[in-house]
């Protein structure tokens, strides 16, 4: 039998990461958040950290559109 455990980790300062990185690229953020597979207003909302929680494909799919490594700490919360 498989069980599974689901875990959230907070990583402080993320919106600001994510801004920080948009400002480097020379893509427009109407870009980056195609790229990512989402809209721009929910980009600006994710920096603003106004979502409580991000879902880790969200995380690397704007990651990947970045192209570039944020270096996040993970501080561990488990769930269980």
């Amino acid at each position: 039998m498989k069980v599974r455990v689901t875990k959230d980790y907070e990583i402080l300062g993320l919106g600001e990461k994510i801004k920080k990185a948009r400002k480097k690229s020379p893509m427009t953020i109407t870009d980056l958040a195609s790229q990512a597979g989402i809209s721009a207003a929910h980009w600006y909302r994710i920096e603003a950290e106004e979502n409580k929680i991000l879902p880790k494909e969200t995380l690397d799919a704007i990651i990947a559109a970045l192209g570039e490594d944020l270096e996040l700490e993970l501080d561990e919360k488990s769930l269980c």
